[in-house]
This record gives structure tokens, sequence and C-alpha cells, in this order.
């Protein structure tokens, strides 16, 4: 069974940063790639970053403002967060592109639980 927990949501002031963890844990044959989403209130999901091998992606909204790294060794992907602002408030979600062990390099999709992010004076 694979897991994706993420860690590192709070509250913060306009202006502030925060870094969002996420770490895959189970029986992982290899994962292919990591993204950030994120989920505001009445609006739908959306992708913030992808990283996938050396090539990172990002929203037009958060570019220059965020970045996405992997530690390949602890199966585990960030999200750095600069200049917030009140329209980064939204739930943020882990999304992994894994091949769990044993399951004959079919790829799944899975989902981190999310956590809170609130950008508020």
């Amino acid at each position: 069974q694979v897991q994706l927990v993420e860690s590192g949501g709070g509250l913060v002031q306009p202006g502030g940063s925060l870094r969002l963890s996420c770490a895959a844990s189970g029986s992982i044959f290899s994962i292919n790639a990591m993204a950030w989403y994120r989920q505001a209130p009445g609006k739908q999901r959306e992708l913030v970053a992808f990283i996938s091998g050396g090539s990172t992606n990002y929203a037009t909204s958060v570019k220059g403002r965020f970045t996405i790294s992997r530690d390949n060794a602890k199966n585990t992907v960030y999200l750095q967060m600069e200049s917030l602002t009140p329209e980064d408030t939204a739930v943020y979600y882990c999304y992994g592109d894994i091949i769990p062990d044993g399951s004959r390099w079919r790829r799944f999709d899975y989902w981190g639980q999310g956590t809170q992010v609130t950008v508020s004076s």
C-alpha cells in the first residue's frame, strides 16, 4: 500500500513563506512524477507545480514565487512558497504517479489527504 502524507501547511501573513512536504511511503518500485495541486473554496482543483525527472512545470499564477523540488532518496517532494497572497489560500494536495512493488510496471495515481494553507493578516 502506497501513502502520501503532506505536512507544513498553516496560517501565514501576506508576503510570507511556507514550505510544504509530501512523503511517499509503502511498497514503491518507482516514482515517475510528483506534483502539488490546490483547491480553494468554491473552485476546482488546479495544478500548482509538477516535477518529473529533472523537469518542472508551474501554474502561471505561481511562477517565480513557488519552487518544487524532490528528494529521491527520501521519496519526498517539497513546495517552497514565497511572496504568498490571500489568493494562494487553499487546501494543497500532493499527487504521485507511482509504480508500486509487484504491479508489473502498472502506474497508479495517488493523492495525499491535503494540507490547509491560509494567507491572511
